[in-house]
């Protein structure tokens, strides 16, 4: 039960973004309680093997996001280690753990949603990658008093087992899916900000963006609108994808090409298919090498745009 003394303690947050330096560029995104993590750790991790734009690519992609992701359930909670989860022999190890002739096994440590991404980049070079989201359906399917105010169901990233990091608590922020990012050059200037729902996949979603834009050149209109996979567990809540004992298949939209199916699959990917919406809706805006903006909004969409004035 609420009361208005709950309410009254509750304030917006400005953090310290976090950060690695993968494709020839540094690629941020926000802290935990966010998985945003798992986006920067799957792009460090593919980037110290060579691979392109083919079928042994999208495998080192797919491994690379198991591997950031398989222990997020122990790893992601109020009060995470950001310089932890993005150390430098860390990410060599679930490097090292990849095999480029097969699917992995990692062992297991012990939905259409309601998410809206945006991104804006002004004329004197200022972006940003904005995401909000109740979560599921209307949230918790209660309203704040008569404000017309839905409340969020993120409370679903919390864990009810005792002694867990993310126990729920008291005064406790839940893990949560939410994982905007940008793109800088080395030297500090804005290059891309660019992000997508989807729930878990949302990592799995910019980490190939990533890979298409910074290692492979293609454009704003190609890398959102190229066929994906994401990562999925037999029973989706939208947060469940890591949760210890799920069983999961890498599901392909129906336009990758055939030879990055048969590439997955000679590999020991267990495959499958899913309609678009299952794919995240991605937009970016890049800053181009003349200084112009690029900008695409997901196809997959129901309601997005790519606008400039």
């Amino acid at each position: 039960e609420f009361v208005p003394a709950d309410l009254a303690t509750v304030q917006a947050r400005w953090v310290e973004p976090i950060k690695v330096d993968a494709f020839g560029h540094q690629i941020w995104s926000v802290p935990p309680t966010s998985q945003g993590y798992l986006t920067l750790l799957s792009a460090a991790i593919a980037d110290g093997i060579e691979f392109d734009d083919d079928g042994l690519g999208a495998h080192v992609l797919v491994e690379a996001a198991i591997q950031a992701g398989h222990d997020r359930p122990t790893e992601l909670f109020d009060g995470a280690d950001p310089v932890r989860l993005l150390d430098a022999e860390r990410i060599a190890d679930r490097r090292a753990a990849i095999d480029l002739e097969r699917a992995g096994e990692v062992a297991t440590p012990s939905f259409d949603g309601d998410t809206t991404y945006l991104c804006v980049i002004d004329g004197d070079g200022m972006g940003v990658s904005l995401i909000n989201s109740n979560a599921s359906g209307f949230g918790a399917h209660l309203v704040a008093g008569s404000s017309g105010i839905f409340l969020h169901d993120r409370g679903l990233g919390f864990s009810l087992q005792a002694g867990h990091p993310a126990e729920y608590r008291p005064g406790k922020r839940p893990p949560h899916t939410l994982a905007p990012a940008l793109v800088t050059h080395p030297d500090g200037r804005l290059r891309t900000v660019l992000g997508t729902m989807g729930g878990d996949a949302q990592p799995q979603i910019v980490l190939q963006m990533l890979a298409a834009s910074l290692r492979h050149g293609r454009s704003a209109g190609q890398v959102v609108g190229r066929g994906r996979w994401r990562i999925a567990p037999a029973v989706d809540t939208g947060f469940s994808t890591w949760a210890p004992g799920v069983s999961r298949t890498v599901e392909l939209e129906d336009h990758v090409p055939q030879a990055i199916v048969d590439a997955l699959a000679a590999r020991g990917h267990e495959l499958g298919t899913a309609e678009h919406s299952r794919f995240g809706h991605a937009h970016l805006i890049e800053i181009t090498e003349h200084g112009s903006l690029a900008g695409a909004a997901d196809p997959r969409a129901l309601a997005g745009a790519a606008t400039g004035f």
